[in-house]
């Protein structure tokens, strides 16, 4: 199965307190993905990808970029971030952020020797944009391959079952996980995919495609 685009957003607003709430996420911040994964003696990592953090104090983009992956079972192309400070009211310092991280060329064949599918992204974007309202994340994936019966509109935290042609679960993949901290100060975080194997793949560990969070500007 191939689709050409998948995407989606979330929207967190902040709300009247009497005095300024501390954010329990960072100002803005972005990473294409991670993996930390092992089967038998062997460990699989990828350190933290393409990251970028918000400079809330002053205007400008901080930007950040990893080369091609490979490991044993898993590539990844290469990535990138952006994250943007912009002000909006010079006099009283008001801005706005964008946390933004891209990536492609996404192959898992670990899989496949436990009959499992070959799993492909041809690309992905993540995003999460804050004022001093609220914030907003979104997320796009592009050219999905051998991810058969995901659905059409992939709904907020959907977790889809990778399975073998014998039907046994071989990994689950959760989408677009997004936290709201509690109480909510209008911050959010966003993992786009998170696949995990089960014990019946022959790996344990995980591997992360696109994270974000960001929180209202002062």
């Amino acid at each position: 199965m191939r689709r050409s685009l998948v995407a989606g957003a979330v929207v967190a607003l902040t709300f009247a307190t009497a005095a300024p709430a501390l954010a329990s996420n960072p100002p803005g911040t972005a990473s294409a993905g991670s993996a930390d994964f092992a089967k038998a003696d062997q460990t699989f990592k990828v350190d933290p990808l393409a990251v970028c953090n918000v400079n809330p104090d002053a205007a400008g983009t901080v930007t950040g970029s990893s080369p091609a992956q490979s490991r044993n079972g898993l590539k990844i192309g290469e990535t990138s971030s952006t994250c943007t400070t912009e002000v909006v009211n010079q006099e009283e310092f008001i801005t706005k952020t964008k946390s933004v991280a891209t990536g492609s060329g996404f192959e898992l064949s670990a899989l496949v020797a436990a009959k499992g599918p070959r799993l492909k992204i041809g690309e992905w974007k993540i995003t999460c944009e804050a004022t001093q309202e609220g914030t907003a994340a979104g997320w796009e994936l592009k050219g999905m391959s051998g991810w058969a019966g995901l659905p059409q509109q992939i709904p907020s935290g959907y977790v889809y079952e990778i399975k073998a042609s014998t039907g046994t679960v071989l990994a689950k993949a959760k989408f677009t996980d997004t936290v709201f901290p509690v109480p909510n100060d209008g911050s959010l975080a966003m993992t786009l995919l998170k696949i995990t194997f089960e014990p019946s793949s022959g790996y344990s560990g995980s591997i992360t495609v696109g994270t974000t969070a960001c929180s209202p500007t002062p």
